[in-house]
């Protein structure tokens, strides 16, 4: 289990590094322009923080993967981390529109990719909840 945990960690501090090119990709500076300040504000603070925050799991699955895996404490943790990724999995079934993905190759191939990935990651902590 604790392989998969590290495995998880290098995941997450790759998936934070790519926030920093959300801007760009999704063409923020036009898209969010109609938005008001704050609401433009709290789509850049937000995104910030929630790579900050993956970025935090990556490095607590790397070098703390023992102690997640074996110890009471850990455990615990990876349960919150289980229902956060087992909700994060949902989200992508069900809340995401297939208009955003369906009939377009390189959409559809990150849809599919993304959900390999948070049921992975819902795994692996489910897992190593349960010990």
């Amino acid at each position: 289990m604790e392989i998969q945990l590290k495995i998880l960690g290098l995941l997450y501090i790759v998936l934070a590094g790519i926030h920093i090119f959300f801007p760009k990709y999704f063409n923020w500076a036009e898209e969010l322009k109609p938005l008001s300040l704050i609401n433009r504000q709290m789509m850049q603070v937000h995104t910030f923080f929630i790579g900050l925050t993956v970025f935090g799991m990556g490095l607590l699955n790397v070098f703390y993967a023992n102690e997640l895996a074996n110890t009471d404490f850990g455990r615990i943790i990876c349960f919150g981390l289980f229902v956060f990724w087992g909700i994060r999995m949902i989200i992508q079934f069900f809340v995401y529109s297939s208009e955003l993905w369906k009939g377009k190759k390189f959409e559809t191939s990150m849809h599919i990719l993304f959900s390999f990935i948070w049921i992975y990651c819902t795994l692996v902590y489910f897992f190593a909840w349960k010990g």
